[in-house]
């Protein structure tokens, strides 16, 4: 009897020990944004329902992240089971078979409710490699009491130069209230993604059909002249360090009159648990100068499975969780309607929502109006707005954002960054095999 007890309670401690064994833990990585950090909190709902997969988070600053996840999956070192990542690495680590298709989804995800823009940035051959989370393009932000209080009227299509004229009128340091905050940090996802948009309405472009680098055109001189003299005479201080988190921050203290970035921040700037101006914010598109082709971005942070994953059906049924219709319902339900994940889903533009979220309808205007396909005036060789998406560009837009960087703090002249970024550029592609003068 005392055996069998003893056979008992050791097939009982081998059956839990399996069960132990049994449950899986998906590391995840991504970015620090509010959305995910949310995302984050939420996802214990998701452990509930899948009480066999324990998540992993890895929650990094967008330029670590970027660099981490480029490391690790050129590597094949299979340190996450899922990246988070965006329209530019998608289909370039598609077509190296880094990325698992996201193919045979459960009829209820409905992919044909993802905005079509946002769907063929996430495919190569037609075929989804990443599911998208959220999607933006770019907006301006103001305050309207500051615009009212000084007589001032934005325009339903605002130029560069026009905001460039109001930052000088509502600029008053003294009071801690800066004309225009822009992002400075460097990082082709940083500075560069709104210098691109910026130059791409000044008439610019980055290379012309042959390949060739135009940085020390007259465009994209015209253009980082604007850029860097705005901040310098109307920017706030130290701006070459803001990146996107920072100048939300920025504003949402009350300290900027316009702000340019993703329209994602729509939904922070209206919260009066986070914002100090969420009655006296206004939304207008992004602004154009010569031209409006590529004047706003179109990039969907999503969520990918690396090959090299252990736990790839985990992981998709994850993704697929956190990127559902439900999800975005589950935010309606905890956090209120204007907080769900925008710019993705074509049935999340409802009535209520569209009427509940202020920033709403300019955020699907621009969102419509972005043409990855069509970024510039001139033709191009590339496809994307505010990147190049060939493989070069990470590099190459990460050096061109320190040369910028360094002409925001007076290290060298707008001249002279423009024209060490020309010389750079001109190797890097030469290097990678492009056709050379």
């Amino acid at each position: 009897m005392k055996t069998r007890h003893h056979a008992l309670i050791l097939s009982a401690g081998l059956s839990l020990a399996c069960a132990a064994q049994a449950a899986e833990t998906l590391t995840i990585a991504t970015v620090n944004n509010s959305d995910m950090i949310r995302m984050q909190r939420l996802s214990k709902v998701f452990e509930e329902q899948h009480p066999d997969v324990k998540l992993n988070w890895v929650v990094l600053e967008e330029n670590v992240l970027r660099q981490r996840l480029t490391t690790d999956i050129a590597t094949q070192g299979g340190q996450f089971d899922v990246l988070t990542i965006g329209t530019y690495e998608t289909p370039l680590w598609a077509a190296k078979h880094w990325l698992e298709p996201m193919k045979d989804l459960p009829a209820a995800y409905d992919v044909a409710d993802i905005f079509p823009s946002v769907r063929q940035g996430l495919s190569l051959d037609d075929t989804l490699y990443a599911l998208p989370f959220y999607g933006e393009s770019t907006v301006t932000y103001y305050r309207t009491d500051l615009f009212k209080q000084a007589g001032l009227t934005m325009p339903e299509h605002p130029t560069w130069t026009q905001l460039g004229e109001f930052a000088a009128k509502l600029h008053h340091p003294d009071k801690e209230q800066y004309g225009m905050c822009l992002r400075g940090k460097a990082g082709w996802g940083e500075n560069m993604a709104l210098l691109s948009t910026m130059a791409n309405t000044f008439g610019a472009r980055w290379f012309d059909e042959q390949w060739q680098p135009e940085l020390t055109g007259h465009e994209w001189t015209a253009a980082a002249n604007f850029y860097v003299n705005t901040l310098k005479n109307y920017g706030p201080p130290g701006v070459s360090s803001n990146g996107f988190n920072e100048t939300l921050a920025l504003f949402n203290s009350g300290k900027c009159a316009i702000w340019v970035d993703a329209s994602v921040a729509g939904s922070f700037t209206t919260d009066k648990t986070q914002s100090r101006v969420a009655d006296t914010v206004g939304f207008a598109p992004a602004p154009v100068e010569v031209t409006d082709k590529g004047a706003s971005w179109l990039y969907a942070w999503s969520l990918a499975i690396p090959t090299t994953s252990q736990h790839k059906e985990a992981a998709k049924a994850f993704i697929t969780w956190a990127t559902s219709k439900d999800y975005i319902q589950l935010v309606a339900d905890k956090d209120g309607i204007t907080n769900v994940p925008p710019g993705t889903r074509l049935s999340t533009y409802n009535d209520a929502y569209l009427k509940a979220a202020p920033f709403a309808k300019v955020t699907l205007q621009m969102m419509r109006n972005a043409d990855p396909a069509h970024p510039s005036a001139k033709p191009v060789p590339y496809t994307g707005i505010q990147y190049v998406t060939i493989p070069e560009f990470q590099a190459i837009g990460t050096s061109v954002g320190k040369l910028f960087s360094a002409a925001l703090t007076g290290q060298m002249s707008v001249e002279q960054a423009l024209s060490a970024a020309q010389i750079a550029t001109t190797k890097d592609m030469k290097r990678a095999g492009y056709p050379t003068k």
